[in-house]
């Protein structure tokens, strides 16, 4: 009866033990877990924030040009419809609107351009951002395991010295 008491006993304490270690386990997977969402939507929610400001202030621009592009063809052809009559002044509007609407489709081209190119360069920017945060995460889960296999031990070497 004393033997069975005291096995019963022990395999209480074991667990308790057991138990002890996995809500200490849980909490620790819970909390890494929960930094390495944040993280992640931290990210993600600046990288959103860049995009959107670099497209607003593209978008800005471009709906600019095109104002200016749209009112200088309205012109042109308001100019064209005054002066059917005389036909060298004629040309010399047309000509003067191509040279300006050459221009302004030079203007848009370049600022293609460099909306592409900003835009690529926010890509290089999130992809090193993310991977550096890969990096962290993958350093935290290796903590993690380290405390995992250190608690491990820790209850293997407590079971020992019970024995």
């Amino acid at each position: 009866g004393e033997v069975q008491n005291m096995l019963e006993k022990f395999g209480a304490d074991i667990n308790k033990a057991l138990l002890v270690k996995r809500k200490r386990l849980e909490m620790y997977t819970k909390a890494s877990f929960k930094s390495s969402s944040q993280k992640i939507e931290h990210v993600w929610k600046t990288q959103q924030e860049q995009r959107q400001k670099l497209n607003q202030e593209y978008s800005e621009q471009f709906l600019a040009v095109f104002q200016q592009w749209d009112t200088d063809l309205k012109k042109a052809e308001e100019q064209e419809e005054k002066l059917v009559s005389i036909m060298r002044q004629q040309q010399k509007v047309f000509q003067q609107s191509r040279i300006v609407q050459n221009q302004r489709l030079k203007t848009v081209r370049q600022l293609y351009e460099q909306y592409i190119k900003s835009l690529e360069d926010l890509e290089k920017n999130h992809d090193s951002l993310l991977s550096g945060t890969q990096n962290e995460l993958k350093k935290e889960m290796a903590m993690l395991q380290k405390k995992i296999m250190m608690e491990t031990v820790s209850l293997s070497t407590s079971d020992l010295n019970h024995d």
